[in-house]
């Protein structure tokens, strides 16, 4: 989900045109939200259903509002002939999943029977929407934009064939713009996945990969915003120096734990400093007075009007005209994210302040967005909800607490997760991002395929759940979203590194670390800290307090010493103890474990 949500406000097409003048104020639309009633009064009107999924932080989005549904053409045209319904993406995201290549706003015609007529991206000029609507009354056979599923065939294993693993190599490579740095020539910013697994094969000795990794690092601290911190959504023109200003949780939260995976791995202060001034604004912008984290900051100060020279300002010349909007809803997927990443700063930086602030979102979204059996919903109300996505956020963010604070209490919080997403959501091949009793929301669209992003983080969720568990369960619910992920269809999907860097981790060992020592040493303390802020993506972190009961997983047997120890294990070995923090430093980096 996070890849599609980097590029949710691209609308294409509209970003190098200016917006026309308002046109004289019409009739306000009469809006209704999504539901399975619609189609039922749409059949019985005889009318089409046209859906406005919008982002609150998105220019175009604010612009086509103020231009295009006000146009009085327009309005007539839709008061006439069709239900008009509007939805915040961030709030439903099964509709979000569904239309994520359409960007925002994406505007979606459908029949009477809920069958998609017209599909499309981006900002729609009034003229153009005139026509569009006048052209789907007249003749509203499906346009060219309306194509059948593609047919997935599910792979029959979990392993990446290697013609297979040669095409994702050759997309990874391709899809390269070894002039500016990133994925993609068009729109810059940080993508995630590529940008992991960029890191992870330098890290193994690929050079090239590595260099890869720091060009798109380096460029994309363009994007930090001078005066507040945090980073903005993505530039355009094919160069890194033309933001839109939106902050949304997805692009802090994956640039904060990127950034902070790169300052483990290389220690670079230009990467701690971009990773601080992200949790800056974080901390300061977008966390609740009682600690959950809200879901973005608008684009526009005055929605509709470019604010390039607005977010010129420094802080007191911005604070002196006013701040952009903060969508002040608390998700549990966003919080996810947030948490996920916090974890991640702290094992590099030790903050403890950015810890503090892990937990109390934590603590907050188990008391008010919980469900029974582990679940979670997305907002406090889910009339068409449970999603996957909060569950699995959560999940992650679990574990990674877990990881930060040895306290088993997250990771059985993260088994309860797993259990209900499994019970939830998963079908024969992959998780869906629905409920599978949900019935896609009692619509007459058709079913909605698992989505890639998705079952990526399932994969590498349950694989880790496995490893620190014991319970091979785990490990078999990872294999089910590999199946899904390894398909080439679903594979060969942009990033085309997604599918590369869940094989690499579930068909390994990760780096292991454990702290044999009481929780009370300062020895002990001292070793876990190391052991924390040493790199890898794909590790195990444990300490071993024998008055706790020991580990969850009893794959390894350690000796009884009479002072703190750690021990690195990778395919199953293990070094002698180490008694030193030096000592360990080097010994993790030596292991050079996936």
């Amino acid at each position: 989900m996070r890849e599609k949500l980097l590029l949710f406000a691209i609308a294409f097409g509209a970003g190098a045109c200016s917006a026309p003048p308002a046109p004289e104020r019409a009739a306000s639309l009469r809006w209704t939200d999504w539901s399975a009633d619609v189609f039922a009064r749409a059949r019985a009107e005889h009318r089409f259903v046209i859906l406005d999924l919008e982002a609150v932080w998105c220019h175009w989005c604010h612009v086509m509002s103020e231009t295009t549904y006000r146009d009085p053409a327009v309005v007539d045209l839709l008061q006439k002939n069709y239900i008009c319904v509007r939805v915040d993406q961030d709030a439903r995201p099964d509709l979000s999943n569904r239309y994520e290549d359409y960007g925002w706003p994406a505007t979606i015609v459908f029949n009477e029977n809920g069958g998609e007529v017209v599909k499309r991206s981006g900002y729609i000029p009034p003229g153009p929407m005139r026509s569009m609507l006048e052209a789907i009354i007249k003749d509203p056979t499906p346009g060219p934009s309306v194509v059948g599923a593609e047919n997935v065939k599910i792979a029959s294993d979990t392993t990446i064939s290697r013609e297979l693993w040669t095409q994702l190599i050759a997309g990874f490579e391709n899809s390269y713009d070894s002039a500016h740095g990133g994925w993609g020539f068009s729109h810059k910013y940080l993508n995630p996945t590529n940008t992991e697994y960029a890191i992870a094969a330098g890290f193994d000795g690929d050079a090239a990969a590595e260099a890869k990794a720091r060009q798109t690092l380096d460029a994309g601290l363009a994007l930090l915003d001078p005066a507040w911190g945090g980073i903005y959504q993505y530039s355009t023109g094919g160069v890194w120096t033309e933001p839109h200003f939106e902050k949304i949780a997805s692009v802090q939260s994956e640039n904060l734990r990127i950034y902070s995976l790169a300052y483990a791995a290389w220690k670079s202060q230009k990467h701690l400093d971009a990773a601080r001034a992200i949790q800056k604004y974080i901390h300061n912008f977008l966390t609740g007075p009682d600690g959950a984290f809200y879901t973005s900051q608008d684009a526009d100060l005055v929605q509709g009007e470019h604010s390039g020279e607005y977010f010129a300002l420094d802080d007191a010349g911005r604070r002196a005209r006013g701040i952009p909007r903060v969508d002040k809803h608390i998700y549990s997927r966003e919080n996810g994210w947030f948490i996920r990443a916090l974890c991640q700063f702290y094992s590099c930086t030790g903050d403890e302040r950015a810890l503090a602030d892990a937990k109390r979102a934590a603590d907050w979204i188990l008391k008010f967005r919980m469900l029974k059996n582990g679940g979670f919903s997305h907002d406090a109300a889910d009339p068409f909800g449970p999603y996957l996505g909060d569950t699995l956020a959560m999940g992650q963010a679990f574990l990674a607490l877990y990881e930060s604070t040895a306290d088993t209490a997250w990771l059985d919080c993260a088994v309860d997760a797993s259990r209900f997403m499994n019970e939830q959501f998963a079908g024969d091949a992959g998780y869906r991002t629905v409920a599978n009793s949900s019935d896609d929301n009692k619509t007459n669209i058709a079913p909605q395929p698992p989505q890639r992003d998705e079952n990526l983080n399932i994969v590498r969720f349950e694989n880790l759940l496995w490893r620190h568990t014991g319970d091979s369960v785990h490990g078999e619910r990872a294999k089910r979203a590999m199946r899904w992920l390894a398909s080439p269809a679903i594979a060969g999907q942009f990033p085309t590194a997604a599918a590369l860097l869940a094989e690499r981790e579930l068909g390994a060992d990760p780096l292991h670390i454990t702290i044999v020592g009481s929780k009370r040493d300062a020895a002990a303390r001292q070793l876990y800290r190391t052991a924390l802020a040493g790199f890898s993506t794909y590790r195990r972190v444990e300490w071993y307090d024998r008055a706790e009961g020991g580990l969850r997983n009893k794959d390894i047997e350690y000796p009884e010493l009479d002072r703190a120890a750690a021990f690195v294990c990778s395919t199953h070995r293990c070094s002698s103890p180490i008694f030193g923090v030096d000592e360990l430093a080097k010994k993790i980096v030596l292991s050079r474990s996936r």
